[in-house]
């Protein structure tokens, strides 16, 4: 028997929009306890992987089967569906794409997609824009979306010419799957013209109704909101689950489901980051979810820091790399804020990062090359090679070195701001401008520039305007805060 027929199998089940019914939960989990597997984990498309001995594939795809649960066995042939309804109503407020537009498309999808597809909303940083071969991104107008082609291969990204609307979004996906995955190799080896054959070729075989031009996309600034933990959202609570191992145990996601049902939350949302959010608890329940946490030894409210990294499914080696970054981050106190990071072994992972390390491919010897977005923007696609053949013990070195060089660039455009408007009158401030509000709870951190946009406080709003302020996190009232000094990134240590 060869090392690879005693490795795990990986069953893929697709939760479509990351949106996933307390019950079919259960019944996926039900299968997988009766064919031994104790652990799961979520794929950064918003799937659930199950990692299954090799005696135990055929009950655990029977038991599915009967189910009624699709089981995908070779995950990458038919990728899940992204969207962003995990961040709505959480993170943000959607303009016009509620629950029931994305489930409403979703549910008109009759095919399984061979291409990734994401459904986004523009406004919202939480969930890529571009990490799909199709993008459709919600537009200004309501029930439309941008549609931006990623060629397999070439990465070419192709902007649509028009705008799709809602009830085509299926339609137009079946089609260009299917001149894509015709013509892969004639679109590979012409990446210029590709977009404009594609669109006069889809065009020729899917007439659609009226067309309204495709205006400029605004790719908003990034911000990767927090997402673990309890938190307010208006008169409920939602519940953000993140595991350091990537690991959740089957008992552990069965009690979750069964508070779910009891508490008539209906669903749970899966996310990019491979973590769990529950939405619309009643603040009356918590203790009941606080119950199951406490029962499995579940910890919540983990660094920022830690929280901001994408590594590729079922990626030990990546998820290794990724702890001893992260402790080298946290040892040297180096600012991450505005920042992802992701961590690629293999090509062609679509991995979602404004900086990246890669495995120098070819190499004899473990090296690494660091790149990063021209802006920092993780939805930018123009990346800037920083670092090549760097040994794995200097990769925190010059992360450290890139994150100082991204805060410098920043505060760089902070002092053109303000030499631009220096004529402006100044408001006298009550506090001096390198404190923050701080709860002396959880050390949550009220910033003026971003304000609180899931309490419905927009940014640039003042600490002395919000006297009925309550913490996001732990819900202390503005009386618990203090004021706190930011601390400033230590420097790093010299090249040479």
């Amino acid at each position: 028997m060869s090392a690879t027929d005693s490795l795990p199998s990986v069953i893929a089940v697709n939760l479509p929009g990351g949106i996933v019914p307390a019950g079919d939960l259960l019944a996926v989990l039900t299968a997988a306890e009766a064919a031994g597997i104790e652990h799961v984990q979520l794929g950064h498309r918003q799937q659930m992987l199950l990692a299954v001995e090799k005696p135990q594939r055929k009950a655990l795809l029977q038991a599915l089967n009967a189910a009624g649960v699709l089981a995908e066995t070779e995950p990458e042939l038919h990728p899940n569906i992204v969207s962003s309804y995990v961040g709505e109503d959480v993170f943000y407020n959607a303009a016009w794409l509620r629950e029931g537009v994305y489930k409403d498309i979703l549910d008109l999808f009759d095919y399984r997609p061979r291409l990734k597809i994401n459904l986004v909303d523009s406004r919202q940083t939480f969930v890529p824009l571009f990490t799909g071969h199709l993008n459709f991104i919600a537009a200004d107008t309501s029930n439309y979306w941008h549609l931006y082609v990623r060629f397999p291969r070439t990465g070419h990204l192709y902007a649509w010419p028009h705008l799709i609307y809602s009830e085509d979004v299926p339609v137009i996906s079946a089609a260009v799957e299917r001149v894509l995955l015709a013509n892969t190799t004639q679109f590979a080896g012409q990446p210029t013209t590709a977009g404009e054959q594609l669109h006069a070729l889809v065009s020729a075989v899917q007439p659609l109704g009226q067309r309204l031009v495709a205006g400029p996309l605004v790719l908003p600034a990034f911000m990767l909101p927090y997402y673990e933990g309890f938190n307010r959202s208006g008169q409920q609570v939602w519940l953000g689950i993140y595991r350091r191992n990537e690991l959740f145990t089957v008992a552990f996601l069965q009690d979750l489901c069964r508070v779910c049902l009891q508490t008539r939350v209906g669903q749970l949302c899966t996310t990019p980051w491979k973590s769990l959010v529950v939405k619309g608890i009643a603040p009356t329940d918590r203790a009941l979810w606080d119950a199951v946490l406490c029962r499995h030894r579940v910890n919540v409210r983990h660094a920022a820091n830690e929280l901001n990294w994408q590594v590729e499914d079922h990626c030990p080696a990546g998820l290794a790399l990724k702890h001893e970054l992260v402790r080298y981050l946290n040892d040297e106190d180096v600012r991450t804020y505005q920042l992802c990071f992701a961590i690629k072994t293999q090509p062609q992972t679509g991995l979602f990062g404004s900086i990246v390390v890669r495995t120098q491919q070819g190499r004899s010897t473990e090296q690494y090359e660091i790149l990063h977005t021209r802006d920092f923007n993780p939805n930018s696609r123009d990346f800037v090679l920083f670092r090549q053949h760097v040994r794995r013990d200097r990769l925190g070195w010059y992360l450290a070195e890139l994150c100082h060089l991204f805060y410098e660039q920043a505060g760089a455009n902070s002092q053109e701001l303000v030499s631009e408007n220096s004529t402006a009158p100044v408001e006298k401030a009550e506090v001096p401008a390198a404190l923050l509000p701080r709860c002396r709870r959880c050390l949550t951190v009220y910033d003026v520039a971003y304000g609180d946009p899931a309490q419905g406080i927009a940014a640039g709003t003042h600490w002395e305007e919000l006297p009925d302020y309550h913490c996001p996190t732990c819900e202390a009232p503005a009386a618990e805060f203090e004021f706190w000094e930011e601390p400033t990134a230590v420097g790093v240590m010299n090249s040479n």
